[in-house]
């Protein structure tokens, strides 16, 4: 498979792909975000280097979460994201930073459209111990 190259601007960011993934991961917990699986999708897209999956237990709490790791890489790392989808309705809300995408779910939502499935192929990336899932 090529690789496609990345646009200058990517290539300028100041945080590594995978520090700003776990960054995410980090934002994500902060407001208690369940059931994080963090995927190595380098190699197999061609769209993203990470896929972070994060689960909440109602809209606010999606919608909080993904407000928090907007707000948090905003404010601290002058880093906004390319595009988010979903934020209204809050059962899945998609933030897209380029070289890793948050897809903050709804149990059932994420149940049903199992992305965990499709990149079944994904290495996961360990996270630490104290990440409660």
């Amino acid at each position: 498979m090529t690789s496609i190259p990345k646009p200058e601007w990517v290539k300028s960011m100041n945080l590594a792909a995978k520090e700003t993934a776990l960054l995410a991961v980090d934002y994500a917990l902060d407001k208690k975000g369940m059931d994080l699986l963090l995927l190595d999708v380098r190699g197999l897209s061609s769209l993203t280097d990470y896929l972070l999956l994060v689960s909440g237990r109602s809209d606010r709490q999606v919608q909080a979460i993904a407000e928090n790791i907007r707000t948090e890489f905003k404010h601290h790392h002058d880093l906004l994201p390319l595009a988010i989808e979903g934020m209204d309705q809050g059962r899945w809300v998609l933030l897209d930073y380029g070289e890793i995408m948050v897809h903050v779910f709804q149990q059932p939502v994420r149940d049903f459209y199992d992305l965990e499935g499709l990149w079944s192929e994904a290495p996961v990336v360990e996270l630490a111990e104290t990440v409660e899932q």
